[in-house]
């Protein structure tokens, strides 16, 4: 049966781009909530490269119980549609003790996974297949890029365009069906048997730039290299092609130097949270906050804690 009111489940997703100061602020919220924290990092359920991708350290996951931090290997297999039925049952068990839960990340899949349910993509046929694979080994990356913007610009802007697996699936999707691949991602959202209000950070861009610059340094004296001299021989895993450990299989490989190294994984960091916020401003259900503005964040969260839904359904709240 339903719970209503202020008993009613209720999910908080904070989200935000890499960088944002969405740690800091999700184990403020968990306290003052009484909640646990799910993480929606794509990267940081991964035990072995904890400083690469940013994960809560001991202190941090001593002061609020963290799920989905370091809970696999780099060698498992692992995706948005594991990781849906996974959080689903998760929360199913969570909000028999507790009212609120949080969500925070910033992996958009693995969210939109949580809040709105995996689409249903067609299986790609073997000759669809082998059609890509075959374009892909004779003309290269690149030719695909542009059959992608072509075929599919919305996916375009948000995909990542170095992944050839990302880049491959989503032509596959184009040439079996006639359609884009975007057109199959935004199917209805699945019903929720638990209210979301999704609260989103952001900083004025230099700002959020500086931080991340600083972030890769502080990552650095944390020991990243260390961490991607010890993976190194495994750089070919999908769990490993994420910035800050491609950039640095360049440097072990011999073709970077170090500090070339280091600035293309601020690069690419930035550019990747560009990414994050193309995907997330397309959502009208997030309102958005400057990470320093926590007591009103707070606020926010306990007025619409007291209001009733009408359906298991995204709150919708006005535009600030």
């Amino acid at each position: 049966m339903m719970k209503t009111g202020i008993n009613y489940p209720t999910l908080i997703v904070l989200l935000g781009p890499t960088g944002v100061g969405k740690t800091a602020l999700s184990l403020y919220l968990a306290e003052q909530l009484q909640a646990e924290i799910i993480s929606s990092d794509s990267r940081q359920i991964y035990k072995e490269i904890p400083i690469g991708t940013a994960a809560p350290n001991q202190e941090q996951l001593a002061r609020i119980k963290h799920h989905f931090i370091g809970t696999l290997s780099i060698f498992d297999y692992y995706n948005a549609a594991q990781y849906e039925q996974d959080v689903l049952k998760l929360l199913e068990e969570s909000f028999q003790a507790r009212n609120v839960m949080l969500l925070s990340g910033g992996s958009m899949m693995y969210i939109d996974a949580i809040c709105k349910g995996i689409d249903d993509i067609p299986t790609v046929d073997n000759d669809t297949r082998e059609s890509i694979i075959q374009q892909y080994q004779e003309k290269g990356l690149e030719h695909l890029r542009a059959e992608l913007k072509l075929l599919d610009p919305e996916y375009y802007k948000i995909v990542d365009l170095k992944n050839p697996k990302r880049v491959m699936h989503a032509l596959e999707i184009c040439y079996m069906t006639g359609r884009s691949y975007t057109s199959f991602r935004t199917q209805s959202a699945k019903e929720r048997p638990f209210r979301i209000l999704k609260i989103g950070l952001t900083r004025p861009r230099e700002e959020l730039y500086r931080r991340i610059n600083q972030r890769v340094e502080t990552m650095m004296q944390e020991g990243l290299l260390e961490e991607a001299k010890q993976v190194y021989p495994y750089k070919h895993l999908n769990s490993l092609n994420t910035v800050g450990y491609k950039e640095l299989f360049k440097y072990l490989d011999g073709e970077w130097e170090l500090p070339f190294a280091l600035e293309k994984i601020k690069q690419n960091t930035r550019i990747y949270s560009r990414k994050q916020m193309t995907w997330f401003k397309r959502d009208e259900n997030i309102t958005w906050f400057h990470p320093e503005q926590a007591e009103d964040i707070l606020r926010f969260i306990r007025q619409h804690l007291q209001s009733l839904p009408t359906a298991s359904q995204d709150i919708c709240p006005s535009p600030r």
